[in-house]
Parts: structure tokens; C-alpha cells; sequence
């Protein structure tokens, strides 16, 4: 494994959503994203397991770039305690690019109604041309800013 194809990217940003709601949005009821970020998830289906635990395998369809895209993610962990999930990618479209991609989606409470949000991916391109995964961490971003939206506009 060359260094020059594995990387991480990192972004923390700060949302009116309480950790724990966040965490559980992504830990246990990911089929209910669609309904809070309707433009980029199109659906999140149980393909083995059940939702909320750990080894249980998802299928995320996606709208990313303006193409329909899908990850089959594997539930590698969730820490209820410190409030993350951890997402590795095992096919979809991700794969025709990147030999490995992981995700971690990290919730701290800032205050009792607020949190900072830290997406963390690590990945390993297929080759040198492939390009770092900027707009991957873009669209995270922005889903949880759109779920964010979504709870405190009501």
C-alpha cells in the first residue's frame, strides 16, 4: 500500500442539534434521513442486521455531484458513550475510485442544544489519478447541515 493513495480528511463544524440526536440519527434510524435531506438521500435500506447495531450492512441511495449514486456500507461501530458511528464501504460507486473508504460520523455536545459535528474519512485510492474526496466531504457537510434544518426548523 503506497502512502501517496491513502489519506484522511477531517471536517468539524458546529449544529443546533443536540449530540445524542444527531448520533442516534446515524447509529439507529438511518432510513430516516430520506425524509430530513430529501435532495441528497434517496433512501437507506436494512440489507442485513437490524438498524442500531453494529454489523448490520446498509444500502444508501444518493444523489451526489447531480448523479444517483449507492454505498452498501458495513456498520463497523457504534459508541453510544462518545456518540459515533463508524461506516466502512464494501461496494457501490465509491469503489470504482477508492480501494477502501471508511467513514466516521462523531457528535460532542457543545451545550445542552448544540454540538460540534466531526466527519472523518479514510480511504485508499485505487490510483495516483484518482482525486482526494473533497466533495464527499462536501455532501457529509451538508447532510448533516440539512438534518440540522430540518429538526430545528419545525
Amino acid at each position: 500500500m503506497s502512502n501517496l493513495l491513502c489519506g484522511k480528511l477531517e471536517a468539524c463544524f458546529a449544529i443546533r442539534l443536540p449530540a445524542s440526536q444527531h448520533h442516534d440519527i446515524f447509529s439507529g434510524r438511518p432510513h430516516h434521513v430520506s425524509s430530513m435531506a430529501p435532495t441528497k438521500i434517496k433512501n437507506c435500506a436494512l440489507h442485513e442486521g437490524d438498524f442500531g447495531k453494529k454489523g448490520s450492512i446498509v444500502i444508501w441511495d444518493y444523489v451526489h455531484d447531480e448523479v444517483h449514486k449507492v454505498a452498501k456500507e458495513l456498520v463497523e461501530d457504534i459508541d453510544d458513550a462518545n456518540f459515533s458511528t463508524t461506516f466502512k464501504v464494501i461496494e457501490g460507486n465509491l469503489l470504482k475510485e477508492y480501494k477502501e473508504f471508511k467513514i466516521v460520523v462523531k457528535a460532542t455536545p457543545k451545550s445542552e442544544n448544540t454540538s460540534l459535528i466531526h466527519w472523518t474519512m479514510e480511504y485508499e485510492k485505487l490510483n495516483e489519478d484518482v482525486p482526494e474526496p473533497f466533495s464527499v466531504l462536501k455532501f457529509l457537510v451538508h447532510l448533516s447541515k440539512d438534518i440540522d434544518d430540518h429538526h430545528t426548523k419545525k
